[in-house]
This record gives C-alpha cells, structure tokens and sequence, in this order.
C-alpha cells in the first residue's frame, strides 16, 4: 500500500508526484481495503493542498518584498549617481521623503559619503556604505527573484497535482459505489430465487 506513493517521481524540491489510477484494481487487490485505500488518496490530497496553500503564501510574500527591493535599490543608485556627477565642492542633493502614508518633506543630503540603513529583518538595521548597500540588494533581489521563480513552479507542480489526486478520490469512490451496487444487486437476485 504505501509503495503507491513511495514509487513515484519528485520533482526538483522532492515535492512527491501524485500516481494516477488508470484501472483501480491495480489499487486495490482486496475490496476490503477500499477505506484504508482511500483515506490514504485522501491524506495525500490533503497534504498537497497544505503545501499549496504554504507556498501560495510564499509567493505573496515574495510579491510584497521584490518591489521594496527594487525601490530602495533605485534610492541607492540615485544616491550613487548623484555623487560621481556632482564636483568636488557641491554633494548636496535635495529630495523629497515620505514621513508617513500622507506627510511628505524636504531634505538635504550630502551624498559624499553618505551611509545608508537597511533592514536586515528582526528588528536589525546595519548601514553602509550605499556601494556596499547596492551590491548587497542587488544579491537580495536576486535571490528573491529566484524564489519567487521556484515558488511559482511548486504551486503549478502542486495545482496539477490536486487535480489528479482529485480525479483519482472520484475514480475510487465510483469504483466503490459500482462494487457496492453489484452486490446489493447480487443479494437481491438470490433473495429473489430463494422466494
């Protein structure tokens, strides 16, 4: 029974291939065993929905984070090439920031040697110099990509998945009721002969 699912293809992660019933018999070598069949269809039904639902939240995640991503490496960049376009005397640049959702102000900045602070997550902030700060969210980004990347191909790996999970439950569950009515046809026929 559990070599149904041992036996089948990974795919790059090791997220197991759902088999597909073609002929339920092949499943099922005793009609005693249909429950103990089934629920196990059922057990792999309901862990790949979980591992869709996981990784769905993975991608929202992902699509939160590579604009965030992208707009602070923008801030970097423009910092950087305000500073190698100036001359020597004049770093000052002005720039217009947002305080809150609908307060925004004006500032200088001298974009000499300027430091910026990134959040590293936990509640940790490190500057740097806005060369290092380029590079290391340029490596962020991507990463991130990346992620976004296999996350996607899991979801798609899981959604096809599902489905044939989902068609094999209803193959095995009309097997089992075809199996059910025979019998009951097959009783009755002899209560029938016996009468």
């Amino acid at each position: 029974m559990d070599t149904i699912f041992n036996s089948t293809e990974k795919n790059a992660r090791g997220i197991p291939a759902a088999p597909f019933v073609g002929e339920v018999e092949e499943f099922i070598k005793d009609p005693n065993d249909f429950d103990l069949v089934f629920s196990k269809f059922q057990e792999r039904l309901s862990m790949y929905k979980y591992m869709q639902e996981s990784k769905g939240s993975t991608v929202k995640q992902l699509r939160v984070r590579i604009p965030d991503i992208e707009h602070t490496l923008q801030v970097c960049k423009t910092l950087q090439h305000h500073h190698e376009s100036s001359d020597e005397d004049n770093n000052e640049m002005e720039v217009n920031y947002q305080l809150n959702d609908t307060l925004y102000t004006k500032a200088s900045i001298d974009t000499k040697d300027t430091k910026v602070g990134l959040w590293l997550g936990a509640d940790v902030m490190l500057e740097y110099p806005v060369e290092e700060a380029i590079v290391l969210l340029q490596e962020r980004h991507n990463a991130a990509q990346k992620s976004l990347e296999t996350a996607l191909e899991d979801v798609e790996f899981l959604r096809e998945n599902i489905t044939t999970m989902e068609v094999n439950c209803a193959r095995l569950y009309n097997w089992d009721v075809e199996r059910r009515k025979a019998l009951r046809e097959a009783e009755e026929g002899t209560k029938n002969l016996a009468i």
